[in-house]
């Protein structure tokens, strides 16, 4: 199904949730964000992440026994962190790579009554959004582009932030979807990787079969990603936003999660609402509406092809 972020297997009592995601764009903390993005695609359904693969693809001529390990130690810090067992893997020296690539496979499971999907939103939901966007893309701006953003103009201490965000706020959606789950019944949730939160939005709408209303004046952009996207002449709109968390719950129940979340420490906001397959998908910015735009390539892969 379009836009699910995981597979699901029926275990006869229980679900076991599995899903793979590569790591292309970044060379620093690679293990790290492996293992943050595999399971995201667990956490947006509900699921426990458990255990962790990872096919590690390194560059003949470039690779060294000490950076080999120092993915793997980041792999097994950040499983640590979450309570995942990194269980196994494979890895190789490649013809024809640039840089390395890691490719990460994540397992675990959800009870049968607690599965949530990206098809499930229905007209009258809310939408929320978690931390703020573009997250990841910022990250990546600046530690991949950190210097060029700098002589274009982006203040070195926005910079030292924005490379900070893999941390903090962070890219893991586990805590925020632990404490959604935890307080209602979440009808869906989405991870708004590749194309950003405009293409998480498409996603969820088609998955669903409805409409969708988005105030862009109450999408929470972090002013560093703004500032870097700006510098390169990206739109955060469709730029990779791993560590926000796309929501869609009950309008009675939004409250609950907004407040669930800003107790467990994470930001939300309600930024629209769930409307009829008719209507299509629109973004309404200073009173008007218009077709929320589409991105075919990441905002941040134009950015990489480019340079």
């Amino acid at each position: 199904r379009v836009g699910e972020d995981a597979a699901v297997l029926d275990m006869g009592d229980r679900y076991l949730v599995a899903t793979t995601d590569p790591i292309t764009f970044a060379t620093e903390e690679m293990g790290r964000y492996a293992v943050h993005v595999n399971a995201n695609d667990l956490a947006v359904r509900g699921a426990l992440p458990l255990w962790f693969l990872a096919t590690l693809l390194l560059p003949e001529g470039q690779t060294t026994e000490t950076s080999v390990e120092g993915i793997f130690a980041e792999m097994a810090e950040a499983c640590g962190e979450i309570g995942v067992s990194l269980v196994g893997g494979h890895t190789e020296i490649t013809a024809g790579l640039e840089r390395a690539v890691v490719v990460g496979a994540m397992l675990g499971e959800v009870a049968k009554d607690r599965l949530v999907t990206t098809s499930g939103a229905r007209p009258g939901d809310w939408l929320l959004l978690t931390k703020g966007i573009p997250l990841e893309g910022a990250a990546l701006i600046a530690r991949e582009r950190g210097d060029e953003a700098e002589r274009r103009g982006v203040p070195r201490a926005v910079v030292a932030r924005a490379r900070e965000f893999l941390r903090a706020p962070g890219i893991s959606v586990l805590p925020e979807a632990r404490l959604a789950c935890g307080a209602v019944r979440v009808h869906a949730m989405h991870d708004p990787t590749e194309g950003g939160l405009a293409t998480a939005c498409w996603e969820l709408a088609q998955a669903g079969e409805v409409g969708l209303r988005i105030e862009r004046e109450r999408i929470p952009v972090l002013a560093e990603g703004e500032q870097l996207c700006r510098a390169f002449g990206l739109d955060p709109l469709g730029t990779i936003a791993s560590g926000a968390l796309l929501l869609a719950v009950d309008a009675a129940a939004a409250e609950a999660v907004v407040a669930a979340c800003r107790g467990g420490g994470v930001a939300c906001a309600v930024i629209g609402e769930v409307r009829p397959a008719g209507e299509g998908v629109t973004l309404v910015s200073g009173g008007r509406a218009a077709p929320m735009p589409g991105f075919p390539q990441d905002e941040i892969s134009r950015l990489f092809t480019e340079a």
